[in-house]
């Protein structure tokens, strides 16, 4: 077992791997493949630049290469990789307070800039501060990805169902029974293995963003690895290297739970007709719907589940199970059939049924939420899976996830052995009075969340990514101004709007903010509407906004966005132990960094989308992945919060884009 102490996601959910081109929110430019900093004299870069040139596809769709194990190549060209810079003190500052303008009163734009004189005063406070993030970036491989590991996931407290956990919604498979499900998972499981090959071989194709190599690191945690609760914090064990490296998958079926090995004696893995064979042994063993849902403890609030976790292992054959779950390659679940709806809102009801199960009484037992992978197929066809954060971001994940599934559409190639198979291990769990209490409580707190959630899955079908494109604007910066426009015209003002925005040019680089509420997006905004504006100004007006969008974009992908830098600085000073400055204890701050909209691009090859809950209680959570010929979009709000609904956003972004393309189209483009 390997902590995972020194892990660093190093993606935003919005890579276009899948696409095959550079996307706006992911047009990194990385570093040169020369060493700088070891006493190597250039001969890993040159090496990785041979390894590169061999085994890696500048984008695109990841395929499996032709050379066998490559060791070392990993770490080669990781060490490659620039370091992620501390932006000047000067530059954030100015920034931040032009990111203010369109979100907060005059009032307090004045209150605010004499707390940001006062910050950056020579000798003062924010000096000393950017000194000490400058020390701490001399030392360590990244200054931000351990503090951005445990203050954004590890010690967030909040359930990781609909908080923090995102889903995919997949194509609906035609399958109609048990047989069907289980050819498919069984397919779908070689199709992993298949992927994981690489990660273990090292002969994963490095990803090219511009002609420039960006970080792989992710890759090689979102397999074999499982989030463990604490009281305070979390953390996250690793099983993919070394002589406890993982060897079987978890499946659960009935909220029963089964080790299911998936490589022979040889080390060789199942066949899809092997692991077949194996799942309908599961299956009838597990036909029993009466079963406690031991799963659903892992929905909790974190310190509760701390609690529970602890009770739970101090029964060793329970410790025995969950160790299980833990060290296993990932989570197959087996869902019974989701209750019947109507063909309009079948895709919504699967981002639920993926985003947390359902509820006690349909699937939510039958998952192990901490788990990095969890793939879900159920009876029925509906297809998808839930993955935690904390490891993982969408890149490696959709890259994933558009691998095996074009393998599940390969012939069968290999003849399978006739050598029977040992029964797979039922892990067994005792369940006390405390236990049953834990999950009674577990229950409750999840059926309540589950009714909270409002979700709306949106398929824009009247035109994709090729518009915008036809008019030599950038599809995501053309989404993220139709979802400022419809949030202006349903509340009358914009607000704080978050979209990730991927360091991963950087060594373990992670994320930054685009913030996509600008002064030219406001005045865009406030202008659709008006009757004294021509349709020239308007479209104008819009182009600009694109504008201010692709340049904030590149300066983030640069790492000098201001959000991550702003969280070193306060996050310093509690290092420091010396009292949090003003400017962090501003209203003004609170409202920036409370994101009504926080939003996602996340580009796939296969026709999904990814969903997540929103991340303030009047806000919403907004993914989309934009097709050539359609964009798919799923908006999740809280019904506890009368101001917000998903479905009216969904009605709202649609005329904004509709009436964008009109705009366009009716006013050609002039020199700005």
């Amino acid at each position: 077992m390997v902590p995972f102490t020194k892990m660093a996601a190093c993606a935003s959910p919005r890579s276009e791997i899948a696409a095959g081109r550079p996307c706006p929110l992911e047009a990194e430019r990385g570093g040169g493949a020369r060493c700088c900093r070891c006493p190597c004299g250039g001969r890993r870069g040159a090496m990785l630049a041979l390894v590169a040139k061999a085994a890696a596809r500048p984008c695109g769709l990841l395929k499996p290469t032709a050379l066998g194990k490559i060791p070392g190549r990993f770490h080669v060209h990781q060490e490659a990789l620039p370091h992620l810079p501390v932006p000047p003190l000067q530059q954030t500052l100015d920034r931040y307070l032009l990111a203010l303008q369109p979100i907060i009163s005059e009032e307090e734009l004045n209150h605010t800039q004499g707390l940001v004189a006062e910050f950056c005063k020579p000798g003062g406070v924010g000096e000393r501060l950017q000194k000490g993030l400058e020390r701490r970036a001399k030392k360590t491989e990244n200054w931000l990805s351990d503090w951005w590991l445990k203050t954004a996931y590890l010690e967030y407290r909040l359930p990781v169902v609909v908080h923090s956990s995102p889903a995919l919604v997949l194509p609906k498979q035609d399958f109609l029974d048990r047989q069907g499900q289980l050819r498919f998972a069984a397919k779908l499981i070689e199709g992993i293995l298949d992927f994981k090959s690489m990660i273990d071989n090292e002969t994963l194709p490095v990803e090219y963003m511009g002609g420039k190599p960006l970080c792989m690191n992710q890759y090689y945690h979102i397999l074999s690895s499982c989030r463990i609760p604490g009281p305070k914090r979390d953390s996250i064990v690793s099983y993919a290297k070394g002589k406890s490296q993982s060897r079987h998958i978890t499946v659960v079926h009935n909220f029963q739970f089964f080790e299911l090995d998936v490589y022979n004696s040889d080390g060789s893995p199942l066949t899809t007709d092997q692991i077949f064979v194996q799942l309908e042994k599961i299956w009838n063993t597990s036909l029993q719907t009466n079963k406690e849902p031991i799963g659903i403890l892992t929905t909790n609030h974190r310190n509760s589940w701390a609690k529970a976790y602890n009770n739970l292992l101090k029964d060793n054959t329970n410790k025995e199970s969950v160790r299980a779950i833990e060290k296993s390659i990932c989570t197959i679940c087996l869902d019974a059939p989701m209750p019947r709806v109507s063909d309009d809102t079948y895709k919504s009801s699967v981002a639920a049924q993926m985003l947390h199960g359902g509820g006690s009484r349909l699937n939510s037992g039958n998952r192990w939420f901490d788990k990095t992978i969890q793939f879900i197929i159920a009876e029925d066809g509906s297809f998808g899976l839930v993955y935690e954060h904390a490891p993982a971001e969408g890149p490696p994940i959709v890259a994933l996830l558009d691998y095996i599934v074009e393998y599940t559409k390969k012939p069968k190639l290999l003849k399978s052995p006739t050598t029977p198979l040992p029964m797979p291990k039922k892990l067994r769990f005792n369940i006390t009075p405390e236990i049953k209490n834990d999950i009674e409580k577990a229950k409750q707190d999840l059926n309540m969340l589950v009714e909270d959630l409002d979700i709306k899955v949106l398929v824009f079908h009247q035109f994709g990514k090729d518009f915008p494109k036809s008019e030599k604007i950038s599809p995501d910066a053309f989404i993220q101004l139709a979802l400022q426009l419809a949030y202006y015209r349903m509340y009358g003002h914009s607000c704080a709007t978050y979209e990730s925005a991927s360091l991963r040019m950087f060594r373990l680089g992670r994320t930054d903010t685009i913030r996509s509420t600008s002064v030219a997006s406001l005045k865009f905004v406030q202008s659709m509407d008006s009757p004294d504006k021509s349709d020239q100004e308007k479209a104008n007006l819009l182009r600009r906004a694109i504008q201010a969008h692709r340049e904030y974009t590149d300066m983030a992908v640069r790492g000098n966005a201001i959000d991550r830098h702003l969280l070193g600085l306060k996050l310093q000073a509690i290092e420091d132990l010396v009292s949090i400055p003003e400017l962090f204890m501003d209203t003004a701050y609170a409202i920036a960094m409370h994101f009504n909209l926080s939003t996602s691009q996340v580009p796939a090859k296969t026709d999904c989308v990814m969903c997540f809950g929103p991340v303030v209680p009047d806000g919403y959570g907004i993914c989309y992945n934009p097709m050539d010929e359609h964009i798919n979009f799923a908006i999740s709000a809280f019904n506890s919060c009368a101001d917000t609904n998903a479905a009216r956003m969904a009605h709202y972004l649609e005329k904004a884009l509709l009436d964008m393309r009109v705009l366009l189209q009716s006013a050609p483009r002039s020199k700005l």
